[in-house]
């Protein structure tokens, strides 16, 4: 691993793709984290392919694009790839048109919509869980029912927490979690680390992996992604991770830094 800052920020300005979350990296909750936006900022500006490719699986693209512009940052919308794309992607590639019960909010369902699938709370071929605010104990017990039943149990990503402006908050496998062990039946989870995502941002990007950097917060999500990938990894402390939490993991980052503040100033 490079340990020369200035030898990290050059091997970073000369990548020509960037693959990048968001959560962490870019924004705390509402709060834009420092750098961010001279960051997108120099994206443009050097003509870089970049793709916001985030677990998070509350929005639409089309509503982290216009987060992102409450936040000051303008970004078309056809730079974000978002777990409930991918996971949609995948359940249409596996069973067309067919039905989910589904625990999360507009970004999945939309997505699942666009794929030609419908909702169902009777016997659906699926039951889904993104992230949400409206979890609650009925659903869980809807879920475990439907999953005892036959319903496959699909998360949409396999994140145990995230960073939020209130701090680190449940995420999506905290959510699966009771279902699993309610009903003894693994969940298959589809956002980062899954190749699957990884192979859609490269093709979004239309770059070689040689010349793409992947910038993110986690260790366990963004980092392996990148070495499973065989993807060079920037891991920015401004999120999850610690430089002390890094030595808890069996693999390191290609590069370290605080921030993508680094990056520009």
């Amino acid at each position: 691993m490079i340990k020369d800052k200035q030898e990290i920020i050059e091997k970073i300005r000369g990548k020509k793709g960037i693959i990048s979350d968001m959560d962490g990296v870019i924004y705390h909750g509402n709060k834009l984290l420092p750098g961010a936006k001279k960051f997108v900022e120099w994206l443009k500006n050097e003509n870089k392919s970049f793709v916001f490719l985030t677990n998070a699986s509350e929005r639409t693209p089309r509503e982290l694009q216009e987060k992102l512009s409450r936040l000051g940052i303008e970004v078309g919308h056809e730079h974000f790839y978002t777990s409930a794309l991918a996971t949609a992607t995948f359940l249409a590639s596996q069973k067309e048109n067919g039905s989910a019960y589904i625990i999360g909010e507009a970004g999945i369902i939309n997505a699942l919509y666009d794929v030609g699938y419908s909702m169902n709370n009777i016997n659906p071929d699926y039951v889904v869980i993104g992230d949400t605010h409206s979890y609650n104990y009925e659903k869980v017990v809807t879920a475990s029912r439907l999953v005892r039943d036959g319903a496959k149990l699909i998360g949409t990503n396999p994140d145990i927490t995230g960073p939020s402006e209130q701090g680190i908050i449940p995420a999506t496998k905290a959510l699966v979690a009771p279902i699993e062990l309610a009903t003894g039946k693994p969940a298959y989870y589809i956002g980062k680390p899954n190749p699957l995502m990884m192979r859609i941002a490269l093709k979004k990007l239309g770059q070689q992996r040689e010349d793409t950097l992947i910038i993110g917060d986690r260790m366990d999500t963004d980092i392996i992604a990148g070495i499973e990938s065989e993807i060079e990894t920037c891991l920015v402390l401004s999120g999850c991770e610690t430089e002390a939490s890094i030595n808890n993991y069996p693999y390191s980052p290609n590069f370290v830094l605080n921030g993508v503040l680094d990056i520009t100033s």
